[in-house]
């Protein structure tokens, strides 16, 4: 059983900074993309910034300039560290990883955490 487990949402006013964390636990043979979603009230869920194994990283747009995604292969873990939050940015954040449970050629397939409330108001 893998799982995805995030922490460090929260209640936050504009213009702070919040960390979120998620890291893997469970038998997994390897780990390639890592991401964070998010969803807010309402809307679809949409991709936030996604990190390969090798360190590159992509944002959407209402990420760019505000929020930096990072990793530690080490740890199965991922990071998303998010500043001059907007209202906006309110929603559950999820975690997601693709990777293989048992070796090199298993399938690649999808893993979700439960997700972490955000809240930006004042």
């Amino acid at each position: 059983q893998v799982q995805l487990v995030e922490s460090g949402g929260g209640l936050v006013q504009p213009g702070g900074s919040l960390r979120l964390s998620c890291a893997a636990s469970g038998s997994i043979f390897s780990i390639n993309v890592m991401a964070w979603y998010r969803q807010a009230p309402g809307k679809e869920r949409e991709l936030v910034a996604v990190i390969t194994n090798g360190g590159r990283a992509n944002y959407a747009d209402s990420a760019k300039g505000r929020f930096t995604i990072s990793r530690d292969n080490a740890k199965n873990a991922v990071y998303l560290q998010m500043n001059s939050l907007k209202p906006e940015d309110t929603a559950v954040y999820y975690c997601n990883a693709e990777g293989r449970r048992y070796s090199g050629s298993s399938p690649l397939v999808p893993f979700w955490g439960k997700g972490t409330l955000v809240t930006v108001s004042s």
